[in-house]
């Protein structure tokens, strides 16, 4: 039986590839010291990439755990495989030797020992999300025009949806189906918001009023005026609600009070979106004048004003992770997402996706955000923020994706189109610890209104 070699103790061990890792070491730093996330590399074509750099370049493949997802960098890109350069060995005895001759000798196979090791350990497949929708929904008369808003889902697991000139409300819980209301054959629907605490819902119409109903009653409790025109967005904060009107104003006013309401001219055109900020205290505004305005909770002129989107801007969220990070995103002739810090006053960076940007939703759970696109790809887009890598692009409609809402659990969102059709996807993981009503995957009960929120 041969001898063992041992290395000195005083001298640092050389092995055969000294003279490789000695020009490759100032490369290997840079790689370490770069910041920021990275696009991951599909499954196969990694494995692909790391068998080349072994055959080529004569590269050990990655350790067991990397080449299984362990040694991940941000954003789950490769690190750079780590070498013992300039150091004293622990173990010199080389696993591809076997009582002094090479086990490659023995293989079959053209690859060596450790690249089949790469190929043949376990993967750690990480989050996946389906390719298709797990629900689809027949919507007839669902309107393709990209101004509206015209489904919203409630914090107890209710989806409404307007059909022209009728409401229907969804349960998640039991799939029952039940018309709310449907309007006068002069009449339109035009957008819908509900309540974030109670059973209370917000309809905007086409003649410019705001109708306010109790859905566990099925009543009207009160309709209002104050715009000229049809009202395309709402939005909630608390009692205080605010609708936007292609008479180019904002009508924010208390529901607890009859008579309480104030007009936000800022927009020179159709105002097409609205949200609350979630700390309830600024209100972003988009209209088709391209601008992106943004309000203080009691200030009747705008605080910030965005002028960069070169289209109407329609897609408005707020960043429930980071405060005062706001995202947007404009139509065919823009075509971009844009983030912006409403602290600094500056826009953070801008994502050119292609197409129309109808939709945008933050994830609640993981710092993602979903979009949804209009001409030419009528996609869902799920990205990595702040990379902005796709995490994944869901297709199935075949007309403009112009409606989108999240479940109350966030993590299945459900997506409307011209195509008529409503589509469920589950696209985010579970919040841990998560507890409460609000779960798309159990029954709900109702919150009623009391105290403060009491409409009158």
């Amino acid at each position: 039986m041969a001898e063992e070699s041992e290395g000195d103790r005083f001298m640092a061990f050389r092995d055969e590839n000294f003279s490789a890792g000695l020009a490759r070491h100032d490369e290997l730093v840079n790689l370490r010291g770069q910041a920021g996330e990275k696009n991951s590399m599909e499954g196969g074509s990694q494995d692909y990439s790391t068998l080349l750099q072994g055959e080529f370049l004569n590269r050990r493949p990655a350790e067991h755990s990397a080449a299984a997802g362990g040694a991940r960098g941000p954003a789950g890109s490769e690190s750079p495989e780590s070498h013992s350069f300039l150091s004293y060995s622990v173990n010199l005895r080389d696993p591809g030797m076997m009582n002094g001759i090479r086990r490659d000798a023995f293989s079959t196979s053209p690859l060596c020992m450790r690249k089949i090791a790469c190929l043949t350990s376990p993967r750690n497949p990480g989050r996946k999300i389906s390719q298709t929708p797990f629900k689809v929904l027949d919507a007839p008369n669902l309107v393709d025009d990209f101004y509206l808003n015209l489904v919203d889902w409630s914090l107890t697991n209710q989806l409404a949806v307007a059909l022209n000139k009728a409401v229907y409300l969804w349960s998640a819980c039991t799939s029952r189906v039940d018309k709310l209301c449907e309007l006068p054959d002069t009449e339109q629907v035009t957008s819908v918001a509900w309540m974030q605490r109670g059973s209370h819902l917000a309809i905007g119409t086409k003649g410019g009023n705001v109708q306010i109903w109790d859905v566990q009653q099925s009543s009207l409790v009160r309709t209002v005026g104050g715009h000229r025109m049809r009202v395309g967005a709402l939005a909630w904060n608390g009692p205080l609600l605010a609708s936007g009107s292609r008479d180019h104003s904002i009508v924010l006013r208390d529901v607890r009070k009859r008579d309480a309401c104030s007009q936000l001219q800022g927009h020179r055109q159709e105002v097409c979106g609205l949200k609350w900020s979630f700390d309830e205290q600024q209100l972003a505004s988009g209209g088709n004048d391209n601008q992106l305005l943004v309000w203080n909770k009691h200030s009747t002129s705008p605080v910030l004003r965005f002028s960069d989107h070169g289209a109407a801007v329609k897609a408005i969220a707020w960043s429930p992770h980071q405060s005062g990070l706001l995202a947007s995103g404009a139509g065919t002739a823009d075509r971009c997402i844009r983030f912006w810090n409403t602290q600094t006053n500056s826009m953070l960076q801008k994502v050119d996706t292609g197409s129309q940007v109808c939709n945008l939703c933050w994830s609640k759970t993981v710092n993602e955000i979903v979009s949804t696109h209009g001409y030419s790809l009528n996609q869902v887009v799920i990205w990595k923020f702040p990379s902005m890598r796709k995490v994944a692009t869901l297709v199935g409609h075949t007309y403009r994706v112009l409606y989108l809402a999240m479940s109350p659990d966030g993590q299945t969102v459900v997506t409307g189109a011209g195509d008529e059709t409503l589509r469920f996807w589950k696209v985010f993981p579970s919040a841990k610890n998560r507890t409460g009503p609000g779960s798309a995957s159990g029954g709900t009960g109702a919150v009623c209104l009391a105290g403060s929120h009491q409409i009158r």
